[in-house]
């Protein structure tokens, strides 16, 4: 028999989530598009509400707060307009008490929710930093490269680190690596960087009894192609993510989970439609 591509196989997770459970996603954009997926089929899924998040410590700084409302402290001035970098662009702007109120306005539900959660799963997408004042920028906010000092963080660096979370403490936990391909530095580091969490990630589950969930390996290894990309060759296209979180529910879904999560696509394609024709 002719074989056209290397098939990741079936799949088994360490634990099952159940329809009851609370989820949070935190991490890059990936955590967005299998966040998505999971509300859409009918879960209790929160997903990244401070905007992505790429590296492990920048993800790290925001769970370490442990519910600690941010304040005007917390915010970095540039010409004027007060930042803050551990989250998206849009907490900006010219008053830094308004700003940490908007940044507390989504800040504090996430704490909660991470409190209450029984289910967190964290993708990290690179191991390069971005460091501003000594402290990990989990955004840029398109300040002047030269206010940053960059580095990569070893892979002993971010075990350690993620080893013992208390905000983690009693979480089932899934850690994945984002199969976007971060090219900006060339495809030898991008791949570097991606070694370097895999490695860390390997470290963490084996300390912590975490689960590791392939999505890169499912892209780059049994997908392969470009045709399984986004125009931008970076993302994985649509029917890419699809594929991976019908794995990701292969390995995590009860089969009576599986039947309920079709249901609830189907109400929820069903509640989007529209008439063509008003009546």
């Amino acid at each position: 028999m002719i074989c056209f591509r290397t098939e990741i196989g079936r799949l088994r997770g360490g634990f099952e989530i159940r329809r009851d459970d609370r989820i949070v996603l935190l991490g890059s954009c990936f955590a967005d598009n299998i966040g998505e997926r999971l509300a859409t089929d009918g879960f209790a899924a929160v997903h990244n509400p401070l905007g992505p998040l790429y590296n492990p410590a920048s993800i790290l700084r925001v769970l370490a707060r442990d519910g600690r409302p941010y304040g005007e402290a917390d915010m970095v001035c540039h010409a004027g307009t007060w930042h803050c970098l551990d989250a998206a662009c849009r907490y900006q702007g010219a008053d830094p008490g308004a700003v940490a109120d908007a940044v507390n306005a989504d800040y504090l539900p996430l704490a909660r929710a991470v409190d209450e959660a029984d289910v967190v799963i964290v993708t990290f997408g690179t191991s390069h930093v971005f460091e501003h004042g000594g402290a990990v920028a989990g955004n840029c906010h398109k300040l002047p490269a030269a206010e940053f000092e960059r580095r990569m963080l070893s892979p002993a660096e971010i075990a350690d680190a993620w080893a013992a979370v208390p905000a983690l403490s009693g979480k089932r936990l899934i850690f994945t690596i984002s199969p976007v391909r971060y090219t900006s530095d060339g495809l030898a580091d991008g791949s570097l960087a991606k070694a370097i969490l895999r490695v860390a990630v390997d470290d963490i589950c084996r300390r912590t009894g975490a689960d590791y969930f392939p999505a890169c390996e499912i892209v780059c290894d049994d997908l392969r192609d470009y045709r399984f990309y986004a125009d931008d060759l970076r993302h994985p296209s649509a029917m890419a993510v699809e594929y991976i979180y019908e794995k990701f529910a292969e390995a995590y879904f009860s089969p009576a989970t599986c039947e309920a999560a079709r249901a609830a696509r189907r109400a929820w394609l069903r509640s989007q439609h529209r008439p063509i024709i008003a009546t």
